[in-house]
């Protein structure tokens, strides 16, 4: 009797053992599943939460309430300082009018040209505005604003010049350009003797004390010497049709961004305001 009690003791044991160990088993795997559900529920829902929170770049600009602005700070009159010290020039103040008009402030960070674009590329700011030539091998890695100003290669001469007209005419002819400039290539190409000279201004020296016949130079430059010395006895004879176009530069994945800047590019157009500064600078409109 004492045997059959503690066998069937036994056997009930088992049974509830085997039981609470199944019970265990299956509620163990219910809840790895519902963790493992969870989890991926949660996942995607913080997922599902980064991708719609995550800011665009305008919106970040926006909720910061300033869009940084690369530029050199060197290069008159599009970035340079006046003789305060005070930070102007025709990029500048257009770049001031297109934070206006999305609503923030323009903050300049002053990089050298030759490292603007690591600059851009290591996103120290959003944007530059410093006469970036837009170019198809720039194009393949950054993105543009629509141009906002023109130049064009011109054949500058002495208002008393009565040999060169046009650019063949340079031929035989001393002509001061820069050696690293692809103004030079247009002198060469067309028979000058080139007299190496240090920049814009070297050359404007050489002509006036007739060292040189002419050079070929930036349209833009010309203007800008004419607006601050309007007496000083040079013209310009000839220009070539072809336009350099410059534009703002972004980096790419940026589209609100650029549409944004090109539709407070478009307002700063229509409303007269880019035509004050470019006449501020140039005396003339130099969009086109």
């Amino acid at each position: 009797m004492k045997k059959l009690s503690l066998t069937v003791l036994t056997l009930v044991l088992t049974v509830l053992l085997a039981a609470a160990c199944g019970g265990g088993t299956n509620n163990g795997s219910g809840n790895t599943a519902n963790d493992s559900a969870g989890k991926g529920n949660a996942g995607a829902g913080a997922q599902t939460e980064t991708a719609s929170g995550e800011k665009n770049l305008l919106e970040t600009i926006k909720a910061n309430g300033k869009i940084r602005i690369g530029t050199e700070g060197t290069y008159a009159p599009f970035t340079f300082h006046d003789k305060d010290g005070k930070l102007t020039g025709f990029d500048v103040e257009l770049a001031q009018e297109v934070a206006k008009r999305l609503g923030v402030e323009a903050e300049f960070i002053e990089t050298p040209w030759d490292g603007i674009f690591a600059g851009l590329d290591a996103k120290r700011f959003d944007t530059v505005f410093n006469q970036v030539t837009i170019r198809e091998d720039r194009k393949e890695k950054y993105d543009f604003s629509d141009a906002y100003i023109v130049s064009r290669a011109a054949l500058i001469v002495r208002e008393d010049n009565n040999d060169i007209a046009k650019f063949a005419d340079l031929n035989g002819k001393k002509a001061g350009q820069s050696l690293t400039s692809n103004l030079t290539d247009i002198a060469r190409e067309n028979g000058a003797e080139i007299v190496g000279t240090e920049g814009f201004n070297q050359a404007i020296d050489l002509l006036l004390s007739k060292r040189i016949d002419a050079t070929v130079n930036d349209g833009l430059s010309f203007l800008d010497l004419k607006n601050q010395k309007p007496d000083v006895p040079l013209k310009v004879v000839d220009e070539l049709p072809e336009a350099a176009e410059s534009a703002a530069l972004f980096n790419k994945g940026n589209d609100e961004l650029v549409a944004a800047v090109n539709e407070a590019l478009a307002a700063i157009k229509e409303d007269g305001t880019y035509l004050e500064i470019s006449n501020k600078y140039f005396g003339a409109d130099v969009s086109k």
